[in-house]
């Protein structure tokens, strides 16, 4: 017979998902930066999306908002991966300041491609934060985040070759 988790008095019983507690803290730390990076660059591509100027305006300006809904739209099931584990998301902007591998959007809007080049590295170094997570997901049977980084690895090497083929010549 299987022995059941342990719980606090009248509390809810202890994680017992078949992912050590040691696992689960470190996968959940990854996904914290994976957050967030997400949510800076979708705050990042959101600025752009609004202050975007010149004869690319509206192909960039629709671009940039189907891109950002995309990341908005990401930030929630990195969330709900992290609460599953057993630990609490970041939620505010001090806290994704110090997680995050990508700088602030600059206070002063760039020009049009160089709003592009700023979004193809911070796309590329989103892949990067979730491509370092992967081994330890594989490695502690992590299906439901190996599939998530899998998903986000897509999207943002797919989004990084887009806008890379704009400022080809």
């Amino acid at each position: 017979m299987a022995k059941k988790p342990a719980s606090p008095a009248g509390g809810a019983p202890r994680i017992n998902i078949g992912i050590s507690e040691q696992d689960r803290a470190a996968i959940a730390k990854g996904l914290s930066r994976l957050l967030a990076d997400t949510y800076t660059l979708y705050l990042t591509t959101h600025n752009f999306h609004w202050n975007v100027t010149g004869p690319m305006f509206n192909t960039l300006h629709l671009m940039f908002m189907g891109q950002y809904t995309e990341l908005w739209n990401a930030v929630d099931p990195i969330a709900e991966r992290v609460r599953s584990l057993g630990h609490t998301a970041p939620g505010s902007y001090a806290q994704f300041g110090k997680l995050t591998s990508l700088p602030d959007a600059p206070a002063e809007p760039p020009r049009a491609l160089d709003m592009v080049r700023v979004l193809v590295t911070g796309h590329e170094a989103v892949a990067r934060t979730a491509r370092e997570l992967f081994p330890l997901a594989d490695k502690a049977g992590d299906e439901p985040t190996a599939d998530l980084l899998t998903q986000r690895l897509t999207v943002h090497e797919q989004t990084a070759w887009m806008l890379r083929s704009l400022l080809e010549e």
